[in-house]
């Protein structure tokens, strides 16, 4: 856990400090897969508190479905057809659905929690 902060706050700081910037007509693919490596990046996180984590899932599908998403809304983008909707419906859907697993997850352990400590409080 200590590992993942450090991560997290180093880059924070790398990505404040190191002035990298993007054209702006990359921003609609740099979008969705952003949207992409989230969906992963909390599905990683529900699946760490389900006690089910795989490593290699978690790093396969951050860079796959990123790719995915980015060259979906490429192809689109070439095509003259808005195919950035299916990554944006899909991963955005799948957001939604981990985070409200996660705050499930997080309430079952506190209401756990809160009730194991009032059974000892009654005995």
């Amino acid at each position: 856990m200590i590992w993942a902060i450090i991560g997290l706050a180093l880059g924070v700081v790398v990505g404040y400090y190191v002035p990298f910037t993007y054209p702006d007509n990359y921003s609609l693919y740099v979008s969705v897969a952003i949207l992409a490596a989230m969906d992963s990046v909390f599905g990683a996180i529900r699946s760490s508190m389900e006690n089910t984590y795989d490593n290699l899932m978690f790093i396969t599908g951050f860079f796959t479905n990123a790719i995915l998403a980015g060259f979906l809304a490429y192809l689109g983008d070439r095509l003259g057809v808005p195919l950035y909707y299916a990554p944006i419906i899909v991963f955005g859907g799948r957001l939604f659905q981990n985070f409200a697993s996660i705050r499930r997850l997080i309430f079952n352990k506190l209401y756990a929690s809160k009730k194991r400590t009032m059974t000892k409080e009654l005995e």
